[in-house]
């Protein structure tokens, strides 16, 4: 799959933000708050596979 620097760099935002919500459940685990960034990182996960297919339909390099 050919996709542009563009497309890498939402992926790469996108994966540093759930990477951080995934370190900070992990170091509180058992708490409300860890709780809560396990289910952000699901929904950064989603919103991440949502505006990479957007961008590839409409990117001209990557489709």
């Amino acid at each position: 799959m050919k996709t542009c620097d563009r497309f890498a760099s939402i992926k790469s935002g996108f994966e540093q933000d759930i990477r951080f919500l995934r370190e900070h459940a992990e170091r509180h685990a058992g708490s409300s708050a860890a709780k809560a960034s396990a289910r952000h990182a699901l929904g950064v996960k989603q919103n991440m596979a949502r505006a990479l297919s957007r961008h590839y339909t409409r990117c001209r390099i990557c489709s």
